[in-house]
């Protein structure tokens, strides 16, 4: 006897995410709710034919009406929010409820730390909820627990990471397969690292550098966004000295986006143009969303983790690295794979009682190994190498 998952929001990720429960999640049925009944459906029927098999059904729901919600969650072993942040401490609650395991793409570490304080009702209802999945955050921090793995002694880690065209095309030289307030939300404000073993704010496009990867890809450049880590530098402070995750863009990009960030259009404090109040950063969505948000590219994602410690008294240098791209056989994005199938690993690990019941942190919930393992085994093309001296 298999499983029932529900997944909310129907689109890249969310359909990704249901596809991987399916093939590997033991699924008698994925249930995928949209608040429009349209992409609901098409996602159900792509999946469908993808799979060859009757398994996935679609239905038009709000995700901000609970009580809607409700009932799709009946009898259901596993649920997927592949909705805005904004919905997951509600979500979360609904899911303790219904006594319903529940990972989320997360996106905003404060509401994480809110989910966080409802571990012990989780563990009251023995469910397993994990946010914060996806690919960044989410597998880049697993991969960093991995590496740390491979060291007695983990003293520094070091993430680079970030989704990218394979063909890119100027002025911008990057498309977006993601929704646009997404990224915005991770080029403002701050991110948090470890620095000297301490909790320590940076701010956004901080920590410019440049690196080089196999061809074609070649040199990208890395700069500091928000959010990446999760709540990984509070678990690892006192433990690592230092702990750091950039995004990885082809160069031209920090010099742009900085700039328009300078200027203001990032903001969300309404301000006055011609009489009329406007939110900067709505304005810059409308114009720049036609310019690089696009659903037919083929895209490349790059992760590489670096961790420096000890093991038997001796140096090591461990580095692992991830690059995936667009897969032609099933049209997933490598942005939809790396992100829907964290997110999946994770609850069917939770499933398979792999993780503990209550809400737990990204990087405490499933070993590194584990997730590495799971990885490989759906063709993700993971390289590692262990250097003493």
């Amino acid at each position: 006897m298999g499983f029932k998952y529900v997944v909310i929001g129907a689109g890249r990720q969310g359909v990704a995410a249901a596809y991987d429960l399916a093939v590997f999640g033991q699924a008698d049925r994925v249930e995928l709710l949209d608040i429009d009944s349209g992409v609901a459906e098409s996602a159900a029927r792509r999946l469908n034919q993808l799979l060859g098999r009757e398994v996935a059904s679609g239905a038009s729901v709000d995700a901000g009406d609970i009580r809607a919600l409700r009932p799709h969650l009946e009898g259901v072993s596993g649920c997927i929010s592949s909705v805005h942040f904004t919905f997951n401490l509600a979500l979360t609650r609904l899911a303790i409820e219904k006594k319903v395991s529940l990972t989320d793409f997360g996106g905003n570490t404060g509401v994480v730390r809110q989910q966080l304080k409802h571990d012990g009702e989780a563990r009251a209802a023995g469910i397993s909820i994990v946010p914060d999945c996806g690919m960044g955050p989410g597998l880049n921090v697993s991969l960093a627990t991995y590496v740390m793995s491979l060291m007695e002694e983990p003293r520094e880690v070091l993430i680079w990471d970030g989704g990218l065209p394979q063909d890119p095309a100027p002025p911008w030289y990057y498309a977006c397969a993601f929704a646009l307030g997404g990224l915005t939300n991770e080029y403002d404000g701050e991110a948090y690292f470890l620095k000297d073993g301490r909790v320590t704010p940076v701010p956004c496009f901080s920590g410019y550098e440049t690196l080089d990867f196999p061809e074609p890809i070649g040199r990208l450049e890395a700069f500091v966004t928000s959010g990446g880590l999760s709540t990984a530098p509070w678990t690892f402070e006192g433990r690592l000295e230092r702990l750091e995750n950039k995004t990885l863009r082809y160069p031209g990009h920090v010099a742009q986006f900085k700039a328009f960030a300078d200027l203001g259009l990032l903001g969300l404090e309404p301000i006055t143009v011609g009489g009329q109040q406007v939110v900067p950063r709505d304005v810059f969505h409308a114009l720049l969303a036609p310019q690089i948000q696009r659903d037919d590219f083929e895209d490349v994602c790059v992760m590489r983790v670096k961790g420096k410690g000890r093991t038997k008294g001796k140096d090591v240098e461990v580095v692992v690295e991830l690059i995936d791209r667009y897969d032609e056989s099933t049209g997933f994005t490598a942005m939809q794979r790396l992100t829907g199938w964290h997110a999946s690993i994770m609850l069917i690990a939770a499933l398979n009682r792999r993780v503990r019941s209550g809400v737990v942190s990204v990087e405490t919930a499933v070993p590194g190994k584990t997730v590495v393992d799971e990885c490989r085994l759906r063709g993700f093309d993971i390289r590692e190498t262990v250097t003493q001296g």
